[in-house]
């Protein structure tokens, strides 16, 4: 297809010497003048170019100018280029009327006033720029809208990088910390308790000297996957602490609901049955669990209430692993 950075009018006339009068009158429009002789040639000519306006001359042999109007109007395409006729028949309304009907926008009638014809020619060149102009304006503000969209997914990406864990896909040790600090003083400030469950891996070590770390990764993905979805509360966050070991941070509730969830969170894991022949307990791969629970006050240290949660973890991994403790 051509591409013609000029604004584009096409003249139809079967007539060599009405094209060069119209020509003639429109050589200073600054427009590129397009010339077809048929019905036929013209509609050929609209595929490649794009015309701000069509002069067409009603009486033509083979296909008169409101059949090439009719065409144009059932084709996407051509549908909306504004046709003016160009015509010597100035008293049959009954012509003008259908020429209208057939899409006109106007009439020039034979002989052709220079003047009116050039401000009717002006009008459209100006509303084709025009419609340029916001063509133009919309695409760029589609690809504007198009490099926010994936800045944002970008940033979005990003986000997740920093505070998901590369391997499991839950909240990673800075997220922890990050969300704990919300956690503690929104907890503070309500006087509701909050509650820490920290768990272990049982013989974890054991597991990966002998599985490999490969089957050691694939473990530690379903165990964090099924201690999230063990998790039901939107304001409940699990997070993988380091290596082998995972917390669970439980706002707004007390020991006894921090238990249940942390027993709940045991019997699920269990229930995987990932083989584990190298375990001391069981043959499966089990979670040792310590549960902490605190209503902060500013007189209480965030530091306390993970030491807390860690020794209870270290009490359940003194009294025979696979089993909470609180």
């Amino acid at each position: 297809m051509n591409q013609i950075d000029d604004i584009n009018i096409l003249i139809v006339d079967d007539r060599p010497e009405n094209l060069f009068v119209l020509e003639n009158l429109l050589e200073n429009m600054n427009c590129n003048i397009i010339k077809a002789t048929s019905g036929n040639e013209a509609l050929s000519l609209m595929l490649d170019y794009d015309f701000a306006l069509v002069l067409l001359d009603v009486q033509m042999p083979d296909m008169d100018g409101f059949e090439t109007a009719e065409l144009m109007r059932s084709s996407g395409r051509t549908r909306y280029i504004p046709v003016i006729f160009v015509t010597a028949i100035s008293n049959e309304q009954k012509c003008i009327f259908k020429g209208y009907e057939v899409g006109a926008v106007d009439y020039l009638f034979k002989p052709i006033e220079p003047v009116i014809l050039q401000s009717k020619v002006r009008v459209f060149i100006e509303l084709h720029s025009q419609k340029k102009l916001v063509e133009e304006q919309s695409r760029l503000l589609q690809l504007k809208i198009q490099e926010l969209i994936e800045l944002r997914a970008d940033n979005f990406r990003l986000e997740n990088l920093s505070i998901c864990d590369g391997l499991t896909g839950i909240s990673n040790r800075r997220h922890f910390d990050q969300y704990l600090e919300i956690a503690w003083k929104n907890s503070i400030r309500s006087g509701k308790p909050i509650s820490l469950v920290m768990a272990d891996i049982d013989y974890f070590k054991a597991y990966n000297d002998n599985y490999g770390h490969l089957k050691g990764d694939e473990s530690l993905i379903k165990v964090a996957k099924t201690m999230a979805s063990s998790v039901k509360r939107p304001l409940d966050m699990v997070a993988r602490y380091g290596g082998e070991e995972f917390a669970v941070i439980l706002p707004e509730t007390d020991m006894n609901g921090a238990t249940i969830v942390a027993e709940d969170i045991r019997k699920n894991i269990e229930a995987l049955a990932i083989t584990h022949n190298y375990s001391n307990i069981t043959p499966y791969i089990t979670l040792s669990l310590g549960v902490a629970t605190m209503i902060p006050s500013h007189f209480n240290s965030m530091e306390e209430f993970v030491d807390n949660a860690d020794k209870a973890l270290y009490k359940a991994k003194s009294h025979g692993r696979n089993i909470v403790v609180s």
